[in-house]
């Protein structure tokens, strides 16, 4: 599969109608021959909800799938031990290669210590947002983690989400801050909230998957999508 076409016909087939969910009539689709690659971002002070809901509900779109997606947790290096905001230690066994992905879910954390672990470390590393930049990818951003997608320049002009408590740092970066719990803005996902890596997710499989396969993981969940989905 060519693995850009995928994203932009995913991308132009948002919002259609139909039995397939999220997918255009003929647009490619992922299979376990050619499956959707996500990596989760994982830092020291991420937060631990931001992270292990995307986790959680995509893991169980991949099983559900026959492997149509796959899941991995990347660190911004090599492999390595990350502690979270409340103090879980998490082995994470691989860096981040964009090259292997297809969506980069960027969780947040942290943002109101300036001086501690968290996604202030991300956006006070040129390195990793000239990385972050360039990565030919869909950026899903969650809570505060959309902060560094802004800080790389990622959100500028675009619509945007964020956590209630960032969203005016997020407009003052230049977003157009959209009041809804999801905001689909083509190769830009965002959520507002912490909770809200459960929604973005939910919504990915349903764009990538099918609405069929997201319904059947919020039954396993026992979980109802919170809010609004707002797509360009």
């Amino acid at each position: 599969m060519e693995r850009r076409a995928f994203l932009r016909a995913s991308a132009l087939s948002v919002g259609t109608a139909g039995g397939l969910g999220g997918l255009a009539a003929g647009a490619p689709a992922a299979s376990a021959a050619n499956p959707l690659r996500v990596q989760v971002l994982m830092f020291d002070g991420v937060e631990e909800q931001d992270f292990a809901a995307p986790v959680e509900v995509l893991g169980l779109a991949g099983r559900m799938s026959g492997g149509a997606l796959t899941t991995t947790q990347v660190t911004t290096g090599g492999p390595g031990a990350v502690t979270c905001v409340h103090g879980t230690r998490v082995e994470v066994a691989r860096g981040w290669s964009p090259r292997e992905a297809d969506v980069l879910v960027v969780p947040g954390g942290g943002y109101n210590d300036k001086t501690g672990p968290g996604v202030n470390r991300l956006i006070g590393d040129p390195g990793f947002l000239r990385r972050l930049a360039a990565a030919d990818v869909l950026h899903a951003g969650i809570c505060t983690g959309v902060m560094a997608l802004s800080a790389a320049g990622l959100t500028r002009g675009r619509n945007a989400t964020t956590h209630s408590g960032a969203k005016a740092d997020l407009a003052a970066q230049g977003a157009t801050v959209v009041n809804a719990r999801v905001v689909d803005d083509g190769d830009l996902v965002t959520g507002g909230g912490i909770t809200s890596g459960l929604d973005v997710a939910l919504w990915l499989v349903e764009r990538f998957l099918g609405a069929r396969t997201a319904q059947r993981v919020e039954t396993v969940l026992e979980y109802e999508r919170r809010g609004t989905v707002w797509r360009a």
